[in-house]
């Protein structure tokens, strides 16, 4: 019998993902397309490995095991699974044709709307991926500025100018390498620091689970206008979640440049890249950034939808009152418990459990509350991705859970137990960044 969304002592069967998982070797290189889903995010040997379907806030594994699901495909479905105001408006759009040879009236009405609700877009592009939007804005700020050096904070994609300030950066050129520096996240020195009259742009992800302090975003607005810097916001998981224009408007700062995908389209895949129309004009001739798929219609009619749900519906207080209510749940048991160790962190909407390194190593304990979370049919990788579909009855199933979780992740780290006690293999991190990080730019074509 497939598990449901109680305790199960033995866990899920998980046949028919091993099965998958047999076939994929060889075949697929690290057996998965997107690195935060596959095998080294999930304990090996006991979570589930493919899903089959999901309905609201809930998936179902190929085995038919049921879980409340707090990783949301990493993102992008932030109404729920087939919700049916969005699928209706695909379904309607395919009946007339997904990809034309001429544009499309959704490409015109899509970045309407866009304009309307995000500061600072004056201008749209759309684009599939994430990646593409911040590496055509590091691209246009290149242009724009005259310039060839990116300062960066977070994680932007897979990229080059990115990626080579990874451990991932085979392939990367050092002299591409040497174009990147990173700067640390509320520490306007640092960026003081690493700004040169050659720096093209700083861009970063505006919050993750970390709040701006200080004043840090209007202060780095403004040493990017005295600098002649341009100011790129990638707003990957800010956007449509936050606010519903994303953090230029919850935090009051525009930026001159700002990358959305993931919450945007429900699932469908759309990027969009809006800013400065003098600055975007320049993708009218001289800087080129085309694609066959970006007006493909499926996901902007999918955005349409989407957008005009959360206008209406108070998708926004939705997920910062049930994302507030996990946060405090479960720090209220991480303090009953007395354990110093582990708290949950983050604006609303998405939240981090974070474990400190003092009482066990940190991913054993992620591994083990992620197994027994999964165990009480919960699917989590450290976070809290919240949809409009999850509701007060997940939210009370799910802190009723990690009070038996942390109950029984003190003991084992009380008794040095924690290893033994694993079913399956330890999670692994996703990559470390280890070069060029809070460095001043040095001269061009010079190694630091």
């Amino acid at each position: 019998m497939p598990n449901r969304v109680a305790f199960n002592a033995r866990g899920p069967e998980i046949h028919q993902s091993d099965a998958l998982y047999a076939r994929a070797a060889g075949l697929v290189p690290a057996h998965t397309q997107t690195l935060a889903k596959g095998p080294t995010q999930y304990t090996r040997g006991f979570a589930p490995k493919y899903a089959a379907r999901g309905q609201g806030a809930h998936l179902w594994d190929v085995d038919g095991n049921e879980y409340i699901d707090y990783v949301m495909a990493v993102g992008p479905v932030s109404l729920g699974y087939a919700c049916p105001p969005i699928d209706e408006a695909i379904c309607n759009q395919l009946e007339d044709g997904i990809t034309f040879s001429l544009m499309h009236p959704l490409e015109v009405e899509v970045a309407e709307l866009l304009r309307q609700i995000v500061p600072g877009a004056e201008s749209v592009r759309f684009a599939k991926t994430g990646a593409e939007v911040t590496s055509a804005a590091v691209r246009l700020a290149r242009a724009f500025t005259g310039r060839t050096k990116v300062l960066c904070c977070g994680y932007h994609g897979w990229h080059d100018w990115y990626i080579g300030v990874t451990d991932r950066s085979m392939g990367v050129p050092p002299a591409v390498q040497d174009l990147t520096f990173t700067v640390e996240y509320n520490d306007i020195a640092s960026v003081e620091a690493a700004l040169d009259d050659d720096v093209a742009c700083v861009i970063l992800e505006p919050a993750t689970f970390e709040e701006p302090r200080d004043g840090f975003l209007h202060e780095l607005a403004r040493l990017c206008r005295a600098n002649g810097t341009l100011l790129v916001f990638d707003e990957m998981w800010t956007g449509f979640r936050i606010a519903l224009g994303g953090a230029q408007e919850r935090f009051g700062v525009t930026a001159d440049l700002a990358c959305f995908s993931k919450a945007i389209a429900n699932g469908m895949p759309l990027a969009a890249l809006t800013g400065r129309q003098d600055v975007m004009a320049m993708l009218e001739k001289d800087v080129f950034f085309f694609s066959t798929f970006g007006g493909e219609t499926l996901s902007l009619a999918a955005a349409k939808a989407t957008i005009h749900e959360m206008r209406t519906r108070d998708v926004i207080g939705h997920l910062a009152r049930l994302g507030r209510a996990l946060k405090d749940g479960y720090n209220a048991i991480a303090r009953e418990l007395h354990m110093d160790y582990t708290s949950c962190i983050g604006l609303d909407a998405r939240t981090l459990v974070t474990f400190g390194a003092g009482a066990a190593p940190p991913l054993l304990m992620k591994t083990f509350v992620q197994q027994e979370l999964i165990r009480r049919g919960i699917l989590w990788s450290g976070t809290h991705n919240l949809c409009f579909s999850h509701d007060d009855e997940d939210v009370d199933h799910t802190i009723a859970a990690y009070f038996e979780v942390l109950a029984l992740l003190r003991d084992a780290v009380a008794h040095d137990t924690l290893a033994a006690q694993l079913e399956g293999e330890p999670l692994e991190p996703v990559f470390r960044r280890t070069s060029h990080f809070h460095t001043k730019p040095a001269p061009t074509g010079a190694r630091p």
